[in-house]
């Protein structure tokens, strides 16, 4: 018996942009890529061009950025409540880390507090005599 993986139907948004459940948490990304039109919009916003946008991502053409540009356009509301909610979960973990930061004296969870660091000695075996 062949095993076959099932794949997630592909849902087509508008020219080449596409949304997967499971790929990109099912947001719009141009298709073949996983690049969403989020990241996109989020540099157009930053101003730069689409010709600017290929320095970001070399490996789509232009015709792909403005794709994603009009997808963008198109459903404002929809990629604009995306870029919302990322930098909500961007201040949550900023939060998360300051407690975390209260906590261990200012050391990230890489580097733990001095007292965290210290090696416990091994107990000293009794003398044999």
């Amino acid at each position: 018996m062949k095993l076959v993986m099932a794949t997630a139907p592909k849902v087509v948004a508008s020219a080449q942009i596409t949304k997967t459940p499971g790929v990109c948490g099912g947001q719009a990304v141009i298709d073949g890529t996983r690049i969403r039109v989020k990241n996109i919009a989020v540099l157009l916003e930053a101003g730069q061009t689409p010709q600017q946008i290929l320095g970001q991502y070399p490996s789509l053409n232009l015709a792909q950025v403005h794709y994603a540009i009009g997808y963008y356009y198109e459903h404002q509301d929809e990629i604009e409540a995306e870029i919302t909610a990322d930098e909500r979960d961007v201040d949550t973990m900023d939060e998360q880390w300051r407690e975390h930061a209260a906590r261990h004296g200012g050391n990230p969870p890489s580097q733990p507090a001095p007292e965290e660091r210290a090696i416990a000695k091994p107990a000293t075996a009794p003398a044999k005599q």
